[in-house]
């Protein structure tokens, strides 16, 4: 009888918690490429050409330190983790987007043609460019 009631209570967490959350990679399409990179003290400065196709995003992310873009072609649709989008960013405007774990976001590009960004990440040395998140819950994505 105890080991059935054990059952039941491992049971009944999986379904109260629920499966673990997975980060969520770029779409297939999304591609970047380093056009610069520099270390100064204990910062890594790299500038890199992203691509987003129609339709395709970054993936839920954040960065270890700020990252300053401009927006070459298209318009990037920028999302926070309350799911609200927080900026639509046409060719020729910038974003500047902050570090952290309590600033994951995701870029997207909602448009019909390609969305072209030029990146500038200002991060400690040895960080990756993003960190992966996991999706907070948005039906969008």
């Amino acid at each position: 009888m105890r080991r059935g009631g054990v059952v039941v209570a491992v049971l009944a967490s999986l379904v109260l918690v629920g499966p673990a959350a997975q980060a969520t990679p770029p779409d297939p399409g999304v591609t970047g490429t380093v056009l610069w990179r520099a270390t100064i003290g204990g910062t890594d400065l790299v500038l890199r050409e992203i691509h987003i196709p129609p339709g395709a995003g970054t993936g839920w992310h954040y960065h270890d330190g700020p990252v300053y873009a401009k927006v070459k072609k298209g318009t990037l649709s920028h999302f926070d983790a309350t799911c609200r989008r927080d900026g639509v960013y046409r060719a020729g405007r910038y974003i500047a987007e902050p570090s952290g774990s309590g600033h994951v976001h995701i870029g997207r590009n909602r448009g019909r043609s390609e969305l072209v960004l030029e990146a500038l990440y200002v991060l400690p040395t040895g960080s990756p460019l993003a960190e992966d998140a996991p999706n907070p819950g948005c039906a969008f994505d």
